[in-house]
């Protein structure tokens, strides 16, 4: 058994060994609209508008209507002695709904399962999708990764963080798939090709729920191997809460400080009254990456949610951060947590407090120095992924000389 205590140095790293379960950060920064004093300022004004809103409905209004749909022109009333406009029929907008925006994200999630982007894929792994029917009945995409050149030895489940989508770990999948691990990965709602507005998380225990309804199906297609789960800022979050077995989480979205109380106040009121209602962030917020072009990657694809967090999304990311900061003691698995020190989306001490707390007997951290939140996606990526990779096959013959004894 190991035990805390040891440091060590990788490249651009800091870490201390103890067991497995790891964490990484995955909460946009765009969270920070939410917690702004600006923000504050825009959840009075917003508060004053939805009175007036509410003033406003017992008015008498105009009425718009396609001419299309009434040939005779000018203004008048109609029946129930409202204004009525008439105007052409171009003019009149017909939105797309919620379903319509969502099938067209999971056509190009399935079209890109076709895509390779490197060449000599088709060697390492075989990429599939699937859809995962929840009990809710909302269909959430999947795919999996299959290794070619040797035979399955582990699984590992992948959770992605906020407003990105599970395609984004390509890379990380095939060079798990060059170790034997078979990768499943699950877009949650309202991310990816998966049912729900864009950007919208209506509730994260419906994330925590379809989290482990997934893994029990892949256990049960895959009995007797060993099965490791990895999740990034939010997706940390969730299989945290989820206290599933052995896990990997890079810069976990733990804690999250508004900057004033009065934020918290209002947020489950406002989530309520307004769940979907975005509100405008003074810039795209802090960098996530020091490459260039994993900026330009990550928010010029169409997968990832790139407006304003909305409301209920970010009422959502406050209330499960306040469940796991209650609750770190409770996690008693394998652990392994990656966090970079230069991390201003989620804490890097919030993840130092859940090694401390932690009751698992095996678990390990590691800080990057001078690394920012998406720990995958920075110019060490492949550094960090063979520590998560070492971390991996330690405990997979781990457990292989357990089975043998």
């Amino acid at each position: 058994m190991e035990t805390a205590g040891l440091a060590m140095r990788s490249p651009a790293a800091t870490a201390v060994a103890a067991g497995p379960l790891m964490l990484t950060s995955g909460a946009s920064g765009r969270v920070n609209a939410l917690l702004s004093l600006r923000v504050l300022r825009s959840l009075l004004l917003f508060i004053n508008g939805v009175i007036l809103l509410f003033l406003l409905a017992f008015r008498r209004r105009p009425r718009f209507v396609a001419a299309a749909e009434r040939p005779s022109p000018g203004v008048g009333e109609d029946k129930k002695g409202a204004v009525v406009v008439r105007v052409p029929s171009g003019i009149v907008t017909r939105r797309r709904g919620s379903e319509g925006e969502a099938a067209a994200r999971r056509a190009m999630a399935i079209r890109r399962v076709g895509v390779r982007e490197v060449e000599g894929e088709e060697r390492r792994s075989k990429r599939e999708f699937a859809m995962f029917a929840t009990a809710r009945g909302d269909s959430l995409f999947t795919q999996s990764w299959t290794p070619v050149a040797m035979p399955t030895r582990g699984l590992v489940v992948l959770m992605h963080g906020l407003n990105e989508h599970s395609g984004r770990y390509n890379h990380f999948a095939m060079q798990l798939n060059d170790h034997g691990f078979k990768v499943y990965a699950m877009d949650w709602i309202g991310h990816g090709g998966s049912d729900g507005l864009h950007g919208y998380v209506p509730s994260l225990d419906y994330a925590v729920s379809d989290l482990k309804a997934f893994l029990d199906k892949v256990l049960a297609e895959n009995p007797r191997l060993p099965c490791f789960c990895f999740g990034h800022s939010t997706g940390a979050a969730i299989i945290l809460k989820n206290l599933v077995i052995r896990v990997v989480l890079t810069s976990p979205a733990i804690r999250v400080q508004p900057s004033h109380p009065l934020v918290t106040t209002l947020a489950p009121i406002l989530a309520l009254i307004a769940p979907k209602y975005q509100f405008t962030a003074e810039s795209k917020g802090p960098p996530v990456s020091r490459d260039p072009e994993a900026l330009k990657a990550k928010y010029s694809d169409p997968l990832v949610f790139t407006g304003s967090i909305r409301v209920r999304t970010g009422y959502e990311i406050l209330r499960i951060t306040s469940y796991l900061q209650q609750n770190l003691s409770r996690v008693n698995t394998p652990l392994l947590v990656l966090h970079g020190t230069s991390d201003t989306i989620t804490a890097p001490d919030a993840s130092q407090r859940l090694y401390e707390e932690a009751n698992s007997s095996d678990k390990s951290i590691k800080l990057y120095e001078g690394l920012l939140h998406d720990l995958l996606f920075e110019p060490e990526r492949d550094d960090i992924a063979k520590d998560i990779i070492d971390w991996l096959c330690s405990r997979l013959d781990a457990s292989s000389r357990k089975l043998k004894n």
